[in-house]
Order: structure tokens, then sequence, then C-alpha cells
């Protein structure tokens, strides 16, 4: 690597200073940081100082980030610079623009700080690479006129391949699992656009009530918190070797069976959600230290046949996985709670006896069409053994007065718009005993405005999920899925004033 007395220089273009700030932060303790709001000013400076990347946004006022891209990409003196869009455009023309206009990477916000960390030292590293193999091509250049002083630099040029082609493993590897860098950089067809069928298992898993709780918080605490998670949760899916394909906000997408197969990839799938789960407790003590709320995650599964393979095109291309087997995982994990892992009967048939399951049922998930088993698992046993704790009963306690509510039954991300009155005879949260004329099946997301005793409405954000079929006399029990701090203040005096 080319030796440079100085950390990596990285100009940040923004015309929000908060945005700035965010960046800024994220990266002052590894990379001298420059900063601007201006257009203009940035192609100013680009010329004065020698940068290593650019950061560029696109709506600006006066000069956008497209144009200053281009009159980069067309200047020979910062042509070689790399620029990675960070943007809130995003539209597929909007990415396509901006990579044809010469960038090398575009991230949309709101971002994931592991991902803009692992893609600016990506190309970082291909940058400084690019440099090296330049500056090796003029030593050999100059060394043509000896044979032996050829092979002398043949025998450096190696050492040199061999030590650019580890530090792009290592780099590539900070946010794409070992096995794909390895199919990438070791096949002669490794970044070959295409997929090929595979039987997998798909992992999702999703944090309950996150995005309530980030519009409550600054960016700085919701980027912190997001860190905090993920980190717990890459360094437990590396373990068990699965393929990590995506971050999603706070959701995660992960393959065990491709781009390498194994012989118990349902187990260790299986394996991995019961630690990641059993981490939460860790992450939680770490976010109580630093002032931040708890969380609860949702994991589940599915194994299935998929395409899997580089997805995209020749300017921009990930290694991905498509197929209804994805979307199977992506439906269960969304009836789960916090806490549970949820898996197909196509993954408990594959894991066999091993299972520990604690419940099953018959659902009926939205666009599958068909009912489906799906199972509670708990615990896993033969080479890998892993319990969850078994969860405390809760008794609910009866209020003296009801607390009147109105109910939407979600439909996919949005509520719908029938009202349905109902009242809470009796909390313990999580949980709830709700009393209503509507009957729905169980795992029906609820979205709930909750009025207080003086029947004034503190809230319309209290999310549920119903735990319990409506027996016919209109009682249901419900799982608090994400509950507003107007929410939480109430069950807290509802609780503290009720006799034992």
């Amino acid at each position: 690597m080319i030796e440079r007395s100085n950390q990596p220089r990285i100009l940040i273009v923004d015309d929000v200073p908060a945005n700035i700030k965010i960046l800024a932060e994220l990266l002052k303790e590894d990379y001298d940081i420059s900063m601007t709001t201006d257009g203009r000013d940035a192609l100013r400076i680009a010329l004065i100082h020698k940068f290593d990347l650019i950061l560029l946004d696109i709506v600006m006022p006066g000069l956008d980030g497209y144009e200053v891209c281009r009159c980069l990409h067309e200047n020979p003196q910062t042509k070689g610079i790399p620029v990675i869009f960070v943007t809130g455009q995003g539209e597929t023309e909007n990415e396509e623009l901006g990579l044809t206009l010469g960038a090398v990477d575009y991230i949309i916000k709101p971002f994931s700080a592991p991902i803009v960390l692992a893609r600016i030292k990506t190309h970082l590293g291909l940058k400084f690479a690019r440099e090296q193999i330049e500056k090796n091509n003029q030593d050999i250049t100059a060394l043509n006129n000896s044979l032996v002083e050829v092979l002398a630099e043949q025998k450096k040029m190696n050492n040199l391949l061999d030590r650019a082609n580890q530090f792009i493993r290592t780099t590539f590897g900070r946010y794409m699992s070992e096995d794909v860098v390895n199919t990438i950089l070791n096949s002669p067809n490794g970044l070959r656009l295409g997929g090929e069928k595979r039987e997998v298992t798909v992992l999702m898993s999703d944090l309950r009530g996150f995005t309530l709780l980030s519009e409550q918080r600054s960016p700085e605490d919701v980027v912190l918190m997001l860190n905090l998670y993920l980190e717990a949760m890459t360094e437990i899916l590396i373990k068990y070797h699965g393929t990590i394909i995506e971050f999603m906000g706070d959701g995660i997408l992960a393959l065990f069976g491709a781009p390498s197969v194994g012989l118990d990839d349902p187990q260790r799938a299986v394996a991995c959600a019961l630690e990641m789960q059993q981490a939460m407790s860790k992450v939680n003590a770490r976010n109580r230290a630093k002032g931040f709320p708890e969380f609860m995650m949702g994991i589940g599964l599915n194994t299935g046949l998929v395409v899997a393979g580089n997805i995209g095109s020749d300017k921009r291309t990930k290694y991905g996985v498509v197929g209804s087997s994805v979307n199977l995982a992506a439906r269960i994990e969304s009836l789960t709670v916090g806490g549970q892992i949820l898996i197909s009967d196509a993954t408990a048939k594959a894991c066999g006896p091993i299972l520990s399951i604690d419940q099953s049922w018959e659902v009926m998930p939205k666009g599958v069409g068909r009912p489906i088993m799906i199972h509670q698992v708990s615990g896993i046993t033969g080479p890998y053994v892993l319990q969850l704790a078994k969860p405390e009963k809760i008794a609910l306690r009866v209020l003296d007065v009801p607390l009147k509510v109105r109910i939407h039954v979600m439909e996919g991300k949005h509520a719908g718009q029938a009202i349905h009155v109902g009242t809470l005879n009796a909390i313990a949260p999580p949980l709830a005993e709700m009393v209503s004329s509507l009957q729905v099946e169980r795992l029906t997301n609820l979205r709930i405005e909750l009025f207080d005793l003086q029947n004034q409405s503190i809230t319309n954000q209290l999310y549920a999920k119903v735990i319990t079929e409506d027996e016919g006399d209109g009682r249901q029990t419900i799982h608090f899925t994400a509950t507003p701090p107007e929410a939480e203040l109430l069950f807290q005096q509802l609780l503290g004033l009720e006799k034992p």
C-alpha cells in the first residue's frame, strides 16, 4: 500500500448542516474531514486540496450534486477522486444517473452507519490499490532493460498483488459475508451477473417498535442504537456462517446455504436465531447504560428454493436473493412478537426432532394464497445446545374502570379505514385483555387509539398483535408491539394504583 503521512482525506458536501454533522461525527476518528454546503465551493476546494474521497448530496441550491459530479469527472485534476452519493433520492433512475455521471457508489438516506463505513473503506482501498498498481507498472517499465531486474520486479509485484488482494478481501469482508467475498475473488465468473437456484434457509429479523422510537430520538442516538444492535447480531451471524444479504434499517436479511452449501444449513439457521435472541439481553444492558430504551426482536425463518447470485447492472452489482421463499420468510417474521422465533413447516421438517417447539398453528399470511403451518421454537439440541429462557407467566390486572380504545386493523404497513370500538379491561404490559365486537384471527396486527380515565385521547400510535382467538364473548388477548411514552405512563399509573 502507498505510504501516506496523514489520514485519508474526505470532503463532505451537503446543504443541510445537520447531515454534515452526522457524517462528520461518524468519520472523524479515522479520517481527515473537510466540509462545505455549496456545490461550487466543493469544486474549488477539490482543485486546491488532494481528497481521497467525496461524499456528495444531490439536492442542493445552485449547483446540484449531479453537476458537481460531472464537473469533477471531466476535470483531469479531480477525475480520479471516488464520489459516493449520499442522498434521499431513492428512485432507480436517480441512482442510474449518478453512476452514469461517474460516481462509484450510491447510498440512500437514512443510512446504516456500518454500511457507510464499510463502503468508504472499500472504495478507499480500491483507490489506493489502483495507485499502487499504477506505481508498480511505472517501476516495471523502468526495469525492462534488465531481465534479472524484470524477474525481481515480477516477484515483487506478485507479493504486492497478494497483499492488495488480501486488503480487498479484508475491506469487502466488512460489509459482505466471507463466502460471498471468496466467490467474487476466487471464481473467474465471480462478478458475472446472474444467479442459480439453491435451497436455502432464509432468516429475517426486525426490532419491535423501532420506527416509532426513532421518530422520538435524535439522528445521533438512532445511529448509535442501531450500531450497538447490528454489531452484536453481525458477530453471531458470522459465527454461524450466515450470509448477510442486507441491513434494512433495523431489519436483517441473511441466508444459510448460499453461496456455500452446508449439510446442516437449516439447523445452523435456527441455532443462530436462538443465539441472536439470547444476545438481546446484552444489547439491552448496553442500551440501559447509555440511557436508551430496551428493544425486543422478532425472527422468522423459512426453508425453500431461491435464486441467489449477482443482481444489478454492469455499473452496480450486489449479491442478492429473490424468490417466494424469501417473501414467505418476511411474512412469517411479521407474525412474531418481541422475543419470538417462528419457523415454517419446511424448516421444522428439515431440522428434525432436535427442535424444542412450544406451539404450532395454522395461519394464512397475506399474499401466500393458502394456509401454512408455523412453529414457535424455543430451543435446539444435537450439535447446538441452546434454549431460550421460559417467559414468566403474566397475570393480567383487572382495571376498576376499563380504558376506551378505537381499533384499526393493519393492512400491511397501513391502517385500515374501518374503526372498531372496544375497551382494555385488564393489563400487564406487554399484554392486555381487549373486549370489542372486532373478530379477527390470531396474529392480526392492530393500531389502537387509547383514551385515559377522563375519556381523553392520549395517543393513536399504540400498536399490538392479537395472540388469542375470540371465544365468542368478544375477549381477546393482545401483545403490544410498539408502546409510545404516553401509553407507558398511563399503564404505570394504573398499575401503581391497583390493589393487589
